[in-house]
C-alpha cells in the first residue's frame, strides 16, 4: 500500500530532507585524494548525530555503517573502509537521516581529483536522468514515467540501466511502496498522488547492466569492472509539482552552524 503524506509530515519529512541533503553536501566538500572512505563513514555519522537525528542505515537489516561508499565498479551498498580515495575515482555516498520520527535519503557520485571526461560525463547523464525523473513526479502521472524517464535518457547516451536495485517510497521507514525502477512504460505502474513521497534513485553503468554482491554480502559491483553512478533525491508529490525535500539552496546553513543555533 502506497502512503500520502499530510502537509504536517511532508513538513517533518523536509526537515529531515534538508539535514540529509547538507549533510551530503558537506561531505561532497570533505573528499580528496588520500581520504579513506571509512573517515567520510564517520564524519556523516558524527554531522547527524550532533544535529539530533540518526543515521538511518546503521543497523538498517545488519547494515554496518552510517553511509553507503561505493567506489568505481561498486553500484551501491559498499562497505566504508581503509581504502583511500585515488585520483581519478568516482566515488558515491549514499546517507539517509531518521528525524522526528521521517527519513531523509539522497546520494550523489563524486568526481575525486581530476577525472577522465569518460567518468565525468556517466556522473552528469546520472544526474539529469534524476531531473528528468523528478519532473515526472507529478499527480496524475504513472510510476512507469519516471523509470522510463531515466531509462530512456540513458540508453540514448549509450548507457545501462542497474535492474536489481530501485527507488521507494519512503516516510517514517525508509523503504515504503512502491518500488520504483529506473526502467519501464509509459502510463504504467501505480497513478501518482498528491501527498506521495519518493526517493528517486538512477544507477546507471558505463558497461553491462549486470551486477554481483560481494562476500560482504551488500557491496553491489558491475560484473564487467566497469564504473557506475548513482544519485538520488528525496521527492514529495504536490499539486504545484514536485517538490525536491533533499536540494540545499546555496548559501543554506551548514550543519555545524545548525547545531550551534539550535536546530
Amino acid at each position: 500500500m502506497i502512503i500520502g503524506k499530510s502537509q504536517k509530515e511532508i513538513g517533518k519529512m523536509r526537515a529531515a530532507g534538508q539535514l540529509v541533503g547538507q549533510v551530503l553536501l558537506e561531505l561532497r566538500n570533505l573528499v580528496e585524494p588520500g581520504m579513506t572512505t571509512l573517515e567520510v563513514n564517520d564524519a556523516a555519522d558524527r554531522m547527524i548525530r550532533d544535529a539530533g537525528a540518526y543515521p538511518t542505515f546503521k543497523g538498517y537489516n545488519g547494515f554496518p555503517f552510517s553511509i553507503c561508499a561505493s567506489v568505481n565498479e561498486q553500484v551501491v551498498h559498499g562497505f566504508p573502509s581503509t581504502y583511500e580515495l585515488q585520483e581519478g575515482d568516482i566515488f558515491s555516498i549514499d546517507v539517509g537521516v531518521t528525524l522526528d520520527g521521517f527519513v531523509g535519503d539522497t546520494a550523489t557520485t563524486i568526481p575525486v581529483g581530476t577525472v577522465s571526461e569518460e567518468r565525468l560525463k556517466l556522473i552528469r547523464v546520472a544526474e539529469e536522468c534524476l531531473e528528468l525523473a523528478i519532473a515526472q513526479c507529478r499527480v496524475g502521472n504513472h510510476v512507469g514515467d519516471i523509470g522510463w524517464a531515466i531509462q530512456s535518457y540513458a540508453e540514448a547516451h549509450g548507457y545501462s540501466i542497474v535492474r536489481e536495485y530501485v527507488g521507494h517510497g519512503i516516510g517514517r521507514r525508509m523503504h515504503e511502496d512502491p518500488q520504483i525502477p529506473n526502467y519501464g512504460k509509459p502510463g504504467k505502474g501505480p497513478k501518482i498522488k498528491k501527498g506521495y513521497v519518493f526517493a528517486i534513485e538512477p544507477m546507471i553503468n558505463l558497461g553491462s547492466q549486470h551486477t554481483k554482491t560481494l562476500p560482504d554480502g551488500w557491496t553491489v559491483v558491475t560484473v564487467d569492472g566497469q564504473p557506475s553512478a548513482h544519485v538520488e533525491h528525496t521527492v514529495a508529490v504536490t499539486e504545484e509539482g514536485p517538490e525536491i525535500l533533499t536540494l540545499i539552496e546555496r548559501g543554506a546553513p551548514l550543519v555545524t552552524e545548525m547545531v550551534a543555533s539550535g536546530y
